[in-house]
């Protein structure tokens, strides 16, 4: 038994084991993501079984978070949205609103679906709200319908990026930590299901009144300009840094921004603090570094994924249909 699974199986009397995941890797001396299987048949497809495993381990879980960036629970029978909300619950991280351009519907308590956005769309790598004031520290996501093909949630260990990017272009990124960056982003009134990034500001603010749309964007760190004949809103964003370091995680200088995604999009921009442009090549680089080093994860049935969101950028695949992937936000 390797040390990872003398550790698992130290848990709970031996009820979580470790797994394999196509696309795992191994990450100075750690699995990413760790994958928990029961450990035995009596546990298999136990859902209150898990349930009650993870109350019991609430920290430990947390500390494998934080340890591995992302801890795949795989083979244990969760069935549906109501299930995946009691593992939310019990996991007992505080519920954090999502604010962003995404199309979400509210499903059950603290569960929503994931980008609604066309299936045929990548969906680039980010990690959640990035740009917002007050972003989740975990993102849980639980497969209820695995795409017959493609539709993978590819994420990427922040902190790599990082290193390569200063190898390739210390000055640069050190110029932008410095000066920090701008983004804007534009959003129609009413929600675009159409568009991965379809979702009004309506929806967004949860208001019809502009006034008070305002003061909710103030609130979360944005200014906004209204554009003629109701064309929607143009949020402004920054200053914001492009790295960050998180508390206990070994110091890692992580990739904590959204250039690549939404510099020279035709309704985002990212831009140095001051409004002078990103050099292109730099973020076509910084772009292929991402593509790099991602972890093709692929989804099974009832697979619950948490996400170090300090710690992980995500994305989605495009996907044939149907694929119906479940997710809720945690501090």
């Amino acid at each position: 038994m390797g040390e990872a699974a003398a550790d698992v199986a130290a848990s709970y009397d031996g009820f979580f084991g470790v797994g394999e995941c196509k696309g795992q890797v191994e990450i100075d001396g750690e699995q990413v993501p760790l994958v928990l299987t029961p450990a035995s048949q009596e546990v298999s497809g136990n859902h209150e079984a898990l349930v009650a495993a993870l109350l019991a381990n609430r920290e430990w879980v947390e500390e494998k978070v934080v340890t591995n960036s992302a801890v795949l629970l795989r083979g244990f029978g969760v069935r549906d949205a109501v299930e995946f909300d009691a593992i939310v619950d019990t996991l007992g991280w505080p519920d954090i609103r999502y604010v962003g351009p995404a199309p979400r519907t509210h499903i059950h308590g603290r569960v929503w679906t994931a980008n609604e956005g066309p299936l045929e769309e990548f969906i680039y790598y980010h990690h959640e709200m990035v740009l917002i004031k007050e972003f989740p520290g975990k993102v849980i996501l639980f497969c209820e319908v695995p795409p017959p093909e493609g539709g993978e949630t590819p994420f990427v260990p922040s902190f790599r990026v990082t290193e390569r990017a200063l190898k390739e272009f210390p000055e640069m990124v050190e110029e932008l930590d410095a000066k920090g960056l701008r983004y804007t982003f534009t959003a129609l009134s009413k929600d675009n299901t159409k568009s991965m990034r379809g979702r009004g500001w309506e929806d967004a603010f949860a208001t019809t009144d502009k006034a008070v749309a305002e003061e909710r964007a103030r609130a979360l760190g944005m200014d906004v300009e209204w554009l003629p004949e109701e064309r929607g809103i143009r949020t402004i964003l920054g200053p914001r840094q492009l790295t960050r370091v998180f508390p206990g995680r070994n110091g890692r200088r992580m990739w904590f921004n959204t250039v690549v995604g939404m510099h020279g999009q035709e309704l985002s921009s990212a831009t140095f603090a001051d409004g002078s442009e990103i050099p292109a090549d730099f973020v076509k680089r910084c772009g292929e570094i991402i593509e790099e080093e991602s972890i093709q994860f692929r989804w099974e049935k009832g697979d619950v994924l948490i996400l170090d969101n300090l710690a992980t950028l995500h994305g989605r695949r495009p996907s044939g249909a149907p694929r119906r992937v479940l997710v809720a936000t945690c501090k």
